[in-house]
């Protein structure tokens, strides 16, 4: 059974460019094992990360982020069984905030900002999927 999970948090301390690189790296290595695959999105101390694959491996992956210090505020936005996939390109991807038109970010919230705490799930994921079409996503699967 496949399933979608997306969730917000807060980065407990500054995220600086190598450690975001570092978490995307070490996503990159586990998650094929895994078979989860998805895009993660950081700006501003917020982390809005999008899961797929089997729901025992989604789930326990989110577990350890919950439990992560890195984290504060986890947030369950959206969960659901799904038939495919729409993020099966990237083991992990990544949101390119700097390529990233703020317009696009207006359409869906109040502000030209990344605040998926002040939006629906259901909105977010839409702008996952305006960000996918529009190759925002950078990264190798």
């Amino acid at each position: 059974m496949l399933v979608r999970l997306l969730y917000a948090s807060r980065a407990a301390a500054d995220v600086d460019q190598e450690e975001l690189v570092a978490i995307l790296r070490k996503s990159k290595a586990n998650n094929p094992a895994l078979g989860v695959t998805g895009v993660l999105c950081f700006s501003q101390g917020i982390f809005l990360q999008l899961l797929e694959g089997g729901r025992e491996a989604v789930n326990a992956l989110y577990n350890r982020i919950a439990a992560d210090p890195r984290h504060r505020g986890v947030t369950l936005l959206c969960y659901e069984e799904i038939g495919e996939r729409r993020f099966a390109g990237w083991s992990m991807g990544q949101v390119n905030m700097s390529r990233l038109n703020p317009a696009l970010l207006l359409k869906y919230s109040e502000r030209p900002t990344l605040d998926p705490f002040a939006v629906s799930g259901q909105v977010s994921l839409a702008l996952f999927e305006e960000l996918m079409a529009t190759a925002s996503i950078v990264g190798q699967p």
